[in-house]
């Protein structure tokens, strides 16, 4: 049923032409929001977001006249006819699509699909009816042509031939369905999530690393009979401190973070001389006491040191066969990891330039020399950050390789953030393909009243495609290198983004659609050839058919215990959670179990001010519905044989009567949950390490910043706030009960 109809400007009416050239870029002027309401978006919004995706609106882009809104659509309608190809075709194999090709009316054309092994497959032209169209003073004519569904998957060229013209344009064939879900369909599995950086052992830094990740991946594997690891983005930040806390605001989603990298680890550190070698076991000693304290992680001081060190390793001599592996990884990356690291580079400088003038981040940086040769400092970074690259990529692998090695049949699950920091390297070197002056976030919701601005420069969806997508895919195939799987953040912006003008607040934006098939299928097929799953968040406002459509595509969704319902007030059912799908009793975005029991979510929000509503009504609705779900969980049967901390027995309890202080410890009802998440039908589901150790922080309350909430900077401890190692959690009665209730039967 629809609500009633409000419009954020009565002034100024959003009508034709403009509703119709809205239409043609994908702007909404009209949604649905997460209450029901359908409401109208101001013309001001349109406006502003239309001008973000380079739409040239006349001499006066804020009040354009109906003739130069009507210009700007024909102008945008000629530029496609302009072409006698489209940038890029994706079909999806065993799926009919056509091609439309222009040519002058009346003349010939034939079209041919060249596969990546050099067959070549002519196109049946179909019939298309469609007037001729005047472009430049010539009169044009489309035509159609059927892409043949059978032609085998990955990326070929479409030849167009028109008289002595010639165009090409690159041709994707999807997969119509995942198939790597298929397996654990059939066979479930569980896994566990963590947050990388939280996680540390006796020779990290103070921060977890990838050694540390194969650490845990192997601890997981044999003791809890974990198939995978999701870790939290390893996108990397800033190349120098200070760097951004958050893994989903960096500064590239394509390459990863130095400061995971385990500096003993790389093999030239064994031929580093003596004085060098004994200062940086020196360096690091100072760092590993940090391992086993419950404050804030600060990555400044220990990126800093990890420079420093990684700076001295990168002037060993690599051996031939290390210098051949260097160069044959820097020729896979091509132009794209060369642009990243010069941007790395001139940042450097910037730094350090500022550290020798102003002395900024004394300590942090090292100042640039008075009499230094910046050319020849900056050819020099320009290879340490590529070679940095390429140590994480061996990093990584090893971590796999560890991964796989313990059992798991997916083994590294990485997460791809939903997009990147505004000053960063990809807003630099992709900004041709960006939207810079708009920015994604997310409507004013029942999670947080006031919207949410996560300050990231969107892709425009039409520019993306006149680049083939090649950003995109390239993203997705340096991610997929050594991952069995990957979780995509926030996966309806494959669908469409909430986008508002760029320093205005979320309530004055509004939704760009994307080429849903396409920017789904080349994910799919990436996927496909990398033999990797594909988790898509999938939580918040959407529509229902964007769920039905990921499934059909084999792409599995997320179901979080707590967001889940069969109607108003009712807990889902175990066995009415979808099938093809992640499920897990928490999330990032909210506090571990033992902190969203006790209401730790409603006293942050509160203290922080980011409720618009009455906290003790926000308090009872959360009440109600941890109870409504504790029992459900019990009249399942789940809490049989669970005891609280007095030894009683928590079953049978009255759980709609109790108050935040009558609820049992929370250990148990942590294994309960997880018993019931485990009778779901989900292919995968998920322990939170936090839970399975009893942790009480929150890591991270969304719409807030560092000086609100440190958030990303909380390491991992238990119930009672003490730091915890990898190596410690074998020996936590927690850890094992969480682990026995979650097994798959």
């Amino acid at each position: 049923m629809m609500g009633r109809v409000t419009n954020d400007d009565a002034k100024l009416p959003v009508t034709a032409p403009l509703t119709d050239l809205a239409a043609d870029l994908g702007v909404a002027t009209r949604f649905t929001a997460h209450n029901g309401e359908e409401t109208t978006v101001s013309r001001e919004t349109i406006l502003k977001i239309l001008a973000a995706l380079d739409v040239d609106l006349g001499d006066d882009p804020a009040d354009p006249s109906d003739e130069d809104i009507v210009a700007a659509r024909e102008a945008w309608a000629d530029a496609r006819w302009r072409k006698l190809l489209p940038p890029v075709v994706v079909s999806t194999s065993g799926t009919y699509k056509e091609v439309l090709v222009h040519v002058p009316d009346g003349t010939d054309v034939s079209v041919t699909a060249i596969l990546d092994d050099g067959a070549e497959w002519p196109l049946a032209q179909v019939e298309h009816n469609v007037g001729p169209r005047e472009v430049d003073g010539v009169l044009l004519g489309e035509a159609a042509f059927a892409v043949p569904e059978n032609l085998p998957l990955g990326w070929h060229t479409l030849r167009a031939v028109n008289g002595e013209n010639t165009a090409e344009c690159e041709l994707a064939v999807t997969p119509g369905r995942l198939s790597t879900a298929d397996t654990f369909v059939d066979e479930p599995a569980t896994g566990v999530m963590a947050q990388l950086y939280s996680v540390r052992s006796e020779r990290s830094w103070g921060i977890g690393d990838l050694t540390t990740l194969g650490d845990l991946a192997s601890v997981s594997a044999r003791e809890t009979g974990a198939d995978f690891v999701l870790i939290n983005p390893l996108h990397a930040a800033e190349p120098c401190p200070p760097v951004e806390d958050s893994p989903y605001l960096p500064t590239t989603r394509r390459y990863a973070n130095p400061l995971y990298i385990r500096v003993e680890m790389i093999p030239e550190f064994a031929y580093l001389d003596d004085a060098d070698a004994a200062e940086l076991r020196e360096l690091a000693a100072g760092f590993r006491e940090l391992n086993r304290s419950a404050d804030e992680i600060d990555r400044n001081p220990i990126y800093a040191a990890k420079l420093r060190a990684l700076h001295a390793i990168h002037h060993i001599p690599l051996s031939e066969v290390r210098r051949a592996d260097y160069e044959r990884f820097l020729n896979e990356q091509g132009r794209g990891i060369l642009d990243y690291a010069r941007w790395c580079a001139s940042r450097d400088i910037e730094m350090r330039t500022a550290a020798r003038d102003h002395g900024e981040f004394p300590g942090l940086v090292t100042p640039l020399g008075a009499h230094e040769d910046v050319e020849e400092l900056r050819e020099e970074l320009v290879d340490f950050h590529c070679w940095l690259q390429w140590i994480l990529d061996e990093q990584l692998r090893d971590a796999q390789r560890a991964a796989t090695d313990a059992g798991m049949r997916i083994g590294i699950m990485a997460d791809l953030a939903v997009g990147v920091h505004p000053g960063g390297s990809d807003a630099r070197n992709l900004a041709e393909w960006m939207a810079p002056d708009a920015s994604v976030g997310a409507p004013p919701d029942g999670f947080n009243q006031r919207g949410q601005d996560w300050s990231q420069p969107p892709w425009n969806p039409h520019k993306l495609a006149e680049a083939s997508y090649m950003p995109w895919r390239d993203m997705l195939r340096t991610v997929l290198r050594h991952s069995g799987g990957i979780r995509v953040d926030h996966i309806l912006g494959l669908f469409r983004l909430w986008l508002m003008p760029r320093m205005e607040s979320p309530a004055n934006g509004t939704y760009v659609h994307f080429d849903h098939e396409a920017m789904v299928g080349i994910l799919a097929l990436e996927a496909e050839l990398a033999g990797a799953v594909v988790i898509g968040e999938d939580l918040g406002t959407f529509e229902p058919w964007v769920q039905e459509y990921l499934a059909q595509r084999g792409i599995m969704g997320t179901s979080i215990l707590w967001f889940e319902s069969d109607g108003p007030g009712v807990p889902k059912n175990p066995s009415n959670y979808r099938r093809l799908c992640l499920s897990s009793v928490t999330t990032h975005d909210l506090p571990p179990t033992a902190g969203y029991l006790d209401g730790a979510h409603i006293k942050l929000r509160d203290r922080l001010g980011l409720f618009n509503t009455d906290v003790s009504e926000e308090e009872a609705r959360d009440l109600e519905w941890v109870a409504e779900n504790l029992a459900a969980v019990d009249a399942a049967g789940c809490f049989e044989g669970l005891e609280d901390a007095e030894g009683e027995p928590i079953s049978g309890r009255d759980w709609r009567n109790l108050s935040r202080d009558g609820l049992p410890d929370a250990g148990p009802l942590i294994v309960g949950l997880h018993r019931y998440l485990a009778r779901t039908p989900s292919a995968l589901t998920c322990m939170a390490l936090v839970d399975m150790v009893g942790d009480r922080r929150t890591q991270n309350q969304p719409g807030t910043t560092h000086d609100q909430y440190p958030n990303w900077c909380v390491p991992l401890t238990d119930g009672e706030g003490r730091a915890l190692l990898v190596s410690d959690l074998p020996q936590l009665p927690l850890f094992g009960a969480v682990a026995e209730a979650s097994a798959r039967n």
